[in-house]
């Protein structure tokens, strides 16, 4: 229905927005917004991933342009993101919704703790030790895919949270994630089809238009009040389906 694509248009610019700005939360407020309207969790997922193959390819230029990538660091995300994506993917398209449905939204909810932590946790200077890198990459595809969202929350905070500089974090994990949701969103077609994930055309057209602006607004947007707005929609939503 037209109104139901304008629903997900919406959907898709505010959930690339704020991840342009934080390097995160694309996946798990999309996710949890589809959820909300009774998608199943297999499909909100991947039609989350199948939106993001547009999206992360628009931001992630977007980064290139104003020089927010670490080269090193992509090259050392991308292989172990794109493996543990692609097993989440397959075992979350083969196990019972019912079950699944309340784990994704603990992971959810515990998605929004950690960004909440994001917000408020002391700032202090630490040693840039990158040796688990190719590990938080794996986590990373993995939980995204499975969990239907997280992959900037755990590699973006990963890594700044180990002394790496936050601009280059956030442009580099903009970048990675286009490869690895390109390899998730694979695996969800070829296990679930196209037909069941249509829907993405509204997610795709309101993320791409946002896109482009999140190499502006990471270096301009006060980051404090925007992760603890995240933080709150994510919790809040996921528990209510409990409700």
């Amino acid at each position: 229905m037209p109104e139901d694509v304008l629903v997900f248009i919406a959907i898709g610019f505010l959930a690339q927005l704020v991840d342009g700005a934080l390097g995160m939360a694309f996946g798990a407020l999309t996710t949890t917004s589809l959820l909300t309207f009774g998608v199943a969790p297999a499909a909100a997922s991947a039609m989350t991933h199948v939106a993001e193959i547009f999206t992360t390819a628009a931001s992630g230029a977007s980064h290139v342009y104003h020089r927010n990538v670490d080269w090193r660091l992509v090259v050392r995300l991308a292989p172990p993101g794109m493996i543990g994506g692609a097993v989440g993917a397959y075992l979350l398209t083969v196990i019972d919704s019912r079950v699944v449905a309340p784990l994704v939204s603990l992971y959810l909810v515990a998605i929004g703790l950690y960004i909440l932590f994001r917000a408020y946790r002391p700032s202090w200077p630490r040693e840039v030790r990158d040796r688990i890198v190719p590990f938080v990459g794996a986590a990373g595809g993995f939980l995204d895919a499975a969990g239907g969202g997280g992959w900037g929350a755990v590699v973006t905070g990963s890594l700044v949270g180990r002394g790496h500089q936050p601009r280059k974090v956030i442009g580099s994990t903009n970048l990675t994630e286009f490869l690895v949701t390109a390899v998730i969103s694979a695996t969800f077609v070829l296990s679930l089809g196209w037909a069941e994930l249509s829907s993405a055309i509204g997610l795709i057209i309101g993320g791409v238009v946002a896109a482009p602006l999140g190499g502006l607004l990471v270096s301009r947007v006060p980051t404090r009040p925007l992760t603890v707005a995240v933080g709150v929609v994510i919790i809040a939503t996921s528990v209510a389906r409990f409700l």
